[in-house]
């Protein structure tokens, strides 16, 4: 990350962009600048700016400058695949997506406004503990944050990037899906010199090798892996790497008598190397989760009554 923003400089703190002011730098990968900027209101928004720094540098200055003529005609293609992405995420306004409230071009490339959200995200929360997170936050957390994707799945787009740093609990506990990564899979498939879209560990086999059958089961492998993590406390193994030889542990083995069988079962079944496997719709996915959550949440005032008869009877 360092080398790379050696060669390619962000914009400057201070720097005016569109009614924005920058603010600060939040994040950069092999994609993408994140800022942190105020608009004219002085209000605090993020900004996700297209640099794929296999096709495109800014040295110095503001304006961004393509590698060479070879460069320039992916680079549109990747640009106007995160533009339409934009267009596309700023049709959704749901509380558990991140909300695009602008897009524009400038400095020879695009940009994308989002609102920005405090809290922080769930691998600081798994990376903070010493032991799993708990089941009644993982089903609370996943069956909201699934609201979000089947919003997304209607309006025909994909996120292909679901792991625990892209999702963000905010400090009123609720969760929101950041960072999609429709775009760079898009990009990816035609420039073999960008780095991969996918997360290992979090990215479903078919992003790796049958695209063609990427659909939301895709989105559905990567939950399955975030929930896992919740369990592990660290990323599951590649799919690419499962394909080959299967060492997969299961969460039936690794988290029994930490969660329920019936939430083991439904980690499993999302993480089925077989698409066809996995939940074929986030409906059904969240309907699992949520059906046996209810089940359990009613139990525990019928403990508590026993308990308490149990104590009365003592007395």
């Amino acid at each position: 990350m360092q080398a790379a923003a050696a060669h390619n400089q962000a914009l400057p703190i201070g720097h005016k962009l569109q009614g924005y002011e920058i603010r600060k730098v939040l994040s950069y990968g092999g994609f993408s600048f994140v800022y942190i900027a105020h608009d004219e209101d002085k209000v605090a928004v993020a900004i996700k700016e297209y640099l794929p720094i296999s096709l495109a540098l800014r040295a110095e200055g503001t304006n961004v400058r393509v590698n060479s003529e070879e460069s320039s005609n992916n680079f549109r293609h990747g640009m106007k695949c995160f533009f339409e992405e934009g267009r596309a995420l700023a049709n959704i306004d749901h509380k558990n997506i991140v909300r695009v409230i602008n897009f524009f071009r400038a400095n020879d490339t695009v940009y994308m406004v989002m609102q920005y959200e405090r809290g922080k995200s769930l691998q600081e929360y798994i990376l903070n503990r010493s032991t799993p997170l708990s089941e009644s936050f993982v089903r609370r957390v996943f069956s909201e944050l699934l609201n979000g994707l089947r919003e997304v799945h209607t309006q025909k787009l994909l996120h292909l990037d679901i792991k625990p740093s892209n999702i963000y609990i905010r400090l009123d506990g609720t969760p929101v899906l950041l960072d999609f990564g429709s775009a760079r899979q898009t990009l990816t498939d035609i420039v073999s010199t960008l780095p991969p879209s996918y997360t290992p560990g979090f990215a479903s086999p078919e992003q790796y090798f049958e695209r063609k059958n990427l659909g939301p089961w895709s989105d559905i492998y990567s939950v399955g892996a975030s929930m896992y993590a919740c369990l592990v406390r660290g990323a599951p193994i590649s799919a690419d790497v499962r394909v080959k030889k299967d060492a997969y542990v299961p969460a039936k083995k690794v988290g029994k008598g930490i969660y329920s069988q019936n939430l083991l079962a439904i980690i499993d079944s999302c993480m089925e190397l077989d698409p066809l496997a996995r939940p074929q719709s986030v409906y059904a996915l969240q309907k699992a989760l949520l059906d046996d959550f209810a089940s359990l949440e009613e139990q525990k005032p019928n403990l508590l009554n026993k308990l308490v008869t149990i104590l009365n009877k003592s007395l």
